[in-house]
């Protein structure tokens, strides 16, 4: 699509009351955006469009450039695909309504990867949270991408977990790429287009509106070739999200969670509706990495990697499991080198901290 069809594209994209289903009409109606935008008044008026948007458009016009509006987008960084373009996600295009336009940042070939959406609860309970970013971070390792909304709880463990691997992550947000939601997950933002995308199909300065979030569920889903439900309560996105996956024929998991707790009544549920349980990775893997290595292999290579200080670590752990006081006397390390190293260990999947202060190898 050529520079001036693109902004005349995002100037309209920018009015309220243009969304996807619009900007489809608009093409097929004017033959492209250009010929809307700088169409006579009655010429709009006349069209399916309604007055107050057409209204809009000539006041727009006549304030400012399509080119400035643009400009301002890609100084940010900011680049824009539409479903007629070869790099619009091939995947996404599947679905029934799929956005027009996408703004992202970051690589979005990670999309033709493969790719599984992690959804859950915002409240989710320290459970919730531990197993979205073991799951996660497990299938980075096997080169799955993991899709998910960036949003608090089981959202930002998910995208935590494939980082941590070295991971390819990808976040779809209910709001413009302008407008970071939750603000505290900035920093995981940043992270996460320097390795992988963060996408949206609102305009960059789009607030987090109620109604965005359905919409930004079905692209979750439609991204991905399965949807891995991680705690949800009765009435929960992440529900609505599986929805939208078994519309779209992806795959739908859930993983159990204990009966008394309201965050496991909407997992719980699906497992009972036919969504396949799920309790380990592999359990995912079979159906997309038939020649997956097992968890407990990769850690095997990983030994081979680690540091001289890992190494004495791990000859101390053994197969027995050791209170932290007791590894500082046998080893000689300090406390603020020797907790570094454990949480590294950690994250790689090598050891497991227990309560208590006590470890083990995995």
């Amino acid at each position: 699509m050529e520079p001036n069809e693109i902004a005349c594209l995002v100037a309209l994209h920018s009015l309220e009351g243009i969304g996807s289903r619009s900007l489809c009409k608009i093409k097929k109606y004017f033959g492209s955006f250009k010929d809307c935008f700088f169409a006579p008044s009655q010429e709009l008026h006349s069209s399916f469009l309604k007055a107050e948007i057409c209204n809009n458009i000539v006041k727009v016009r006549s304030e400012s450039e399509p080119a400035r509006l643009l400009n301002e987008i890609t100084a940010r960084g900011i680049k824009i695909t539409t479903l007629d373009d070869k790099d619009y996600p091939s995947k996404l295009s599947e679905i029934y309504d799929p956005p027009y336009i996408l703004y992202y940042q970051g690589q979005i070939e990670t999309l033709e990867q493969v790719c599984l959406a992690v959804v859950g609860s915002r409240q989710a309970s320290n459970y919730g949270r531990s197993q979205a970013r073991r799951f996660a971070r497990e299938l980075s390792l096997q080169g799955m991408v993991i899709v998910s909304g960036m949003a608090r709880g089981i959202d930002t463990e998910a995208h935590r977990g494939a980082l941590e691997a070295g991971g390819k992550t990808a976040a779809v947000l209910g709001s413009g790429l302008n407008v970071i939601y939750p603000p505290e997950n900035a920093r995981l933002y940043t992270e996460i287009i320097s390795q992988g995308v963060v996408i949206s199909e609102f305009p960059p300065q789009a607030h987090p509106e109620p109604g965005h979030f359905p919409l930004r569920n079905r692209v979750i889903s439609g991204l991905s070739r399965g949807v891995l439900v991680i705690e949800a309560q009765e009435r929960s996105g992440a529900l609505i999200t599986a929805d939208f996956a078994l519309e779209q024929g992806r795959d739908v998991y859930a993983l159990p969670g204990p009966v008394d707790r309201k965050s496991s009544i909407g997992t719980n549920r699906l497992i009972k509706q036919g969504a396949e349980l799920v309790t380990e990775p592999e359990d995912i893997l079979l159906e997309y990495r038939p020649d997956y290595k097992k968890i407990s292999e990769l850690i095997q290579e990983q030994l081979f990697v680690l540091s001289e200080i890992e190494k004495k670590i791990i000859n101390y752990l053994d197969d027995a499991t050791v209170h932290i006081n007791d590894i500082i006397y046998n080893t000689g390390l300090d406390m603020g080198t020797l907790s570094s190293c454990l949480l590294q260990m950690e994250f790689k999947g090598i050891i497991k901290a227990l309560p208590g202060n006590y470890y083990q190898r995995t």
